[in-house]
């Protein structure tokens, strides 16, 4: 596992480097529609991102932008076809939470996360929201851990596993608070929730735009955000930082990438066009309204987050003792 999450740092920091490659000469770009690939199904969170932004894409540079979802697989179906397709700009990848991880926790993956890819931009930094069923007796983050230490093993709580931003909101809650909380995994989230609704999990981390309606019919009780401030959408409820564990942070951010290899000036053309469109009042509102933070910026910035954030939960999914797939 160590080796593991060492190589996935040391060849991330290589893709910095590898947006200041390549050819100086401008490019007539684009003269053909641009495809998508979002390694989601449809009507997820990043399907419905990625559409609003290839909307907004397609108006300004006058060539139509077509989402292809490929999901499945912690979406490295879709990240096979970005890493395979012909580096001309015209193939355009999303790249979410499990790009991140994947190489972390699966010992082999059919690419190879910086040597196949060039990042562009960074989108959104999201926040997930922990909550509990109501029946049980506690009412905030530190009551959660209270009693979680008084009755070591006895919690548990629903993910999907395999490294996604869900499953390590908690493992990072336990190794800062050294509780035991047993974990069960469900194929998707939704089934995760109705067994917490229903009290035979107790506790649950989702998306904050995915949770927030069972929250407010009172199905589920919300104890903290995991991102350093306050969601815009749950201003109510306190972050798990401020409710007594300083630092906590989770921020499942997503952006996009070209297949290494890309022209460097195509690289640069895309990256100007995506921050424009995040600017955009349809996709800037859009994205607040669900509680996301537009990010932007350069792909330099973007490669440094990747390395971050690669660095920081290799860390935690060595010290969970969690087992590459």
């Amino acid at each position: 596992m160590e080796a593991t999450g060492k190589v996935a740092i040391t060849l991330l920091l290589s893709v910095a480097s590898m947006v200041i490659v390549g050819s100086g000469e401008a490019q007539t770009y684009p003269t053909k529609p641009i495809r998508m690939i979002v390694p989601t199904a449809a009507g997820s969170t990043p399907d419905i991102q990625s559409r609003l932004v290839a909307n907004e894409l397609s108006k300004q540079i006058g060539q139509q932008v077509v989402v292809d979802n490929r999901g499945g697989a912690s979406g490295i179906i879709g990240y096979e076809v970005i890493a395979k397709a012909t580096p001309d700009g015209y193939t355009l990848g999303y790249a979410a939470f499990p790009f991140i991880t994947n190489p972390i926790m699966y010992s082999k993956l059919p690419y190879d996360t910086a040597k196949d890819f060039v990042p562009i931009v960074r989108q959104v930094t999201g926040s997930n929201l922990l909550a509990i069923s109501p029946a049980l007796p506690v009412k905030s983050v530190q009551a959660l851990v209270d009693y979680a230490r008084a009755q070591p093993g006895k919690l548990s709580y629903g993910s999907t596993g395999a490294g996604t931003s869900q499953q390590l909101s908690i493992e990072l809650l336990k190794i800062m608070t050294g509780t035991q909380i047993m974990q069960v995994t469900y194929k998707g989230m939704q089934q995760a929730i109705t067994d917490v609704i229903a009290g035979q999990v107790q506790i649950v981390c989702e998306n904050t735009p995915s949770i927030l309606p069972y929250i407010r019919s009172g199905r589920l009780r919300a104890l903290g955000v995991t991102t350093l401030t306050r969601s815009p959408v749950a201003p109510d409820v306190p972050t798990i930082a401020e409710s007594g564990l300083p630092g906590f942070e989770m921020g499942p951010s997503s952006g996009y990438v070209f297949p290494a290899r890309v022209n460097r000036d195509i690289v640069f053309r895309m990256n100007s066009e995506i921050n424009k469109a995040l600017k955009s009042p349809a996709v800037f509102d859009a994205f607040s309204a669900a509680g996301a933070v537009v990010t932007g910026g350069t792909p330099e910035q973007f490669a440094e987050h990747l390395r971050r954030e690669t660095a920081k939960w290799a860390s935690v999914i060595k010290t969970a003792g969690i087992k590459p797939q």
